[in-house]
């Protein structure tokens, strides 16, 4: 006769093996940047002039957000990457980029005395796009296994351009509000004509321009070489700003029929539709990869094959978690949650590890995933095995 293991009153709390120094300390300083950065953005909508108007720029700043988030959301599922990097990344974009940015900016066009359409075109794209992809780069250096994969680099430079885009919008929506000479159009009606072109038709144009840098960090991390990884980085970067010089340009200097930028809108679309097809062929790549890492872990004996499919896919992954919640309690549900996390980043490792990639105490980091999983194994409760328990890929 066996008896129940009686279940914890809560999930133990997992410790990664490597933890980075300083990792408290930098998450108090995005902490106090992100502050800083709410009260700069309500001071850049206080430029409108009344509180209708900063409202509005405010307003209409957050209602892409949403949206923007639940996409790269979507993409990060598999694999989620750390929230506290997620964070940084947006606030890198919305503050620090942003400062950096407009502090070039204005010195640039003071110190050559440059036209509105001349910064625009060509010191606003050598600016911002390396103010956004120094997070990228310096993730990279000081955390290559945080970003391992060209979605991983999508994701980064995504989350990077939307926080970008957020305070610059408010800025734009602000001046849209004041009007100009050359614009007729101002008040609430300016504000929502700017939000239709930058709000609605646009929303990712600033994670599209970064999105080459973040594609050319996600190939550079799986190259050995220095020199490649230099080159690879090179070449995305300068993509970034040619992207950026391209849509910004077509708006400066385009013909006055608006052909140049239509041409140009219609190019950038259809990169973002390609960029958004390739992301999604690497998304589902991942659930092969996940699979066939789990059957050879599985070989190995280091789980047991019928729970292969509570780890991989997302309908029998959402089923296993309502199953334990519902016959075993919350706690039940939590413990398959973490072991699920804790097995798809342990495949995804064991992978790269098995095809050669190098990785960040790679070893090391395995067997403390698996420790992990062994660790919750006495309070882990899936539902019966489907057949058949394997599949390979």
């Amino acid at each position: 006769m066996t008896t129940a293991v009686p279940l914890p009153t809560q999930v133990p709390v997992y410790r990664e093996a490597v933890r980075q120094r300083g990792r408290t300390a930098l998450v108090v300083v995005f902490v106090l940047v992100a502050l800083l950065g709410v009260a700069g953005g309500v001071a850049i909508s206080l430029g409108a002039g009344d509180a209708e108007g900063a409202g509005l720029s405010i307003f209409y700043a957050m209602i892409p957000l949403p949206f923007l988030w639940l996409v790269f959301w979507w993409l990060d599922r598999y694999e989620p990457e750390p929230r506290r990097y997620k964070f940084a990344g947006f606030v890198w974009g919305g503050v620090v980029a942003v400062a950096i940015a407009l502090a070039l900016e204005v010195w640039a066009a003071d110190y050559w005395d440059l036209s509105d359409e001349a910064t625009a075109s060509f010191v606003a794209p050598l600016a911002e796009e390396p103010a956004k992809c120094l997070f990228l780069l310096l993730t990279f250096v000081r955390a290559r296994r945080v970003v391992d994969g060209v979605l991983d680099g999508l994701i980064y430079a995504g989350i990077v351009g939307i926080g970008f885009a957020f305070v610059e919008n408010i800025g734009y929506y602000a001046s849209s509000y004041l009007g100009s000479p050359e614009i007729e159009i101002a008040g609430a009606e300016g504000v929502t004509t700017t939000f239709i072109v930058r709000g609605v038709f646009s929303p990712f144009a600033h994670p599209l321009f970064t999105a080459a840098f973040g594609i050319a960090i996600g190939l550079a991390v799986t190259r050995r070489s220095k020199v490649a990884r230099v080159l690879i980085g090179a070449l995305g970067l300068a993509a970034s700003i040619g992207l950026h010089g391209l849509w910004n340009g077509s708006l400066s200097y385009g013909p006055d029929s608006g052909a140049g930028f239509v041409l140009a809108y219609l190019a950038l679309g259809a990169l973002l539709v390609g960029i958004g097809v390739l992301a999604i062929v690497v998304r589902v790549r991942q659930v092969r990869v996940l699979e066939r890492s789990l059957s050879y872990v599985a070989e190995r004996g280091w789980i047991h094959p019928a729970e292969i499919p509570y780890l991989s896919r997302f309908g029998y992954r959402k089923a296993a978690r309502r199953y334990a919640r519902g016959n075993h309690g919350k706690v039940a549900g939590q413990v398959v949650k973490r072991y699920q996390a804790l097995a798809t980043e342990m495949a995804f490792l064991h992978d790269a590890l098995m095809s050669g990639r190098p990785k960040p105490n790679g070893v090391e980091r395995t067997y403390a995933l698996l420790d992990a999983m062994y660790a919750l194994r006495p309070a882990l409760r899936l539902p019966p095995a489907l057949h058949p328990v394997v599949r390979h890929i």
